[in-house]
């Protein structure tokens, strides 16, 4: 389990262009920022016995972390809307914990791959989008290859419904991609769209952009 500093401290600085920072001249206060804008996505500090971490957070995914785990709280001395605590204090999973400090990176650096989650959440169920309208949502249609990195590498598969991807002809992923065959025609045909020969219709379960 994640329970110091310097794991943290670590994991926050593994992100491109990072670096470590101590702005308060208390060393209780150790902080993450991005290069340039010089913005901090993880604050780390002890308090109460056990190492805090703030992250940011988008609204929409707040209240699920602070009702999932009772160590994640409203952030301490930080905008409450935007920001969460995580306390280190044992209980929450590693891969979640670097799940929320990933997040809050991405907030700070509005990076494609986050735009490309946010687009991919848009698609309503019962519908499908392609890899190229994700990537004109996300704005740049140029950036279909990087839709489908992104969704291969999705850490957000309980929130970013990715099999509602398909390509330009309608057809699905393979089997790899959501860990077997037919898991994406399950999860799109209990969806209400009709999977016929590994493809879907895109004039009647596409989106318009």
């Amino acid at each position: 389990m994640m329970k110091t500093r310097e794991e943290a401290l670590a994991y926050g600085l593994s992100f491109p262009n990072t670096y470590q920072e101590a702005p308060f001249h208390d060393p209780n206060w150790q902080l993450v920022r991005v290069k340039g804008s010089k913005k901090a996505f993880l604050w780390t500090y002890e308090r109460n016995g056990c190492m805090n971490l703030n992250v940011k957070v988008s609204p929409e995914w707040r209240d699920f972390w602070r009702s999932t785990y009772e160590s994640v709280t409203a952030g301490w001395h930080q905008n409450k809307e935007h920001w969460n605590t995580i306390i280190l204090d044992g209980t929450i999973p590693d891969e979640e914990i670097r799940r929320m400090i990933a997040e809050s990176y991405d907030l700070v650096t509005d990076s494609p791959s986050r735009r490309i989650y946010e687009a991919v959440r848009k698609i309503p169920k019962g519908k499908v989008a392609t890899y190229g309208q994700i990537a004109e949502l996300a704005g740049d249609r140029k950036m279909a290859r990087a839709v489908g990195n992104a969704l291969r590498r999705n850490p957000y598969s309980d929130f970013v419904p990715c099999h509602r991807v398909v390509n330009a002809k309608g057809e699905l992923s393979g089997g790899s991609a959501f860990g077997g065959e037919g898991v994406q025609a399950g999860l799109l045909e209990a969806e209400g769209v009709a999977v016929r020969d590994g493809r879907v219709d895109l004039e009647k379960y596409g989106i318009y952009i």
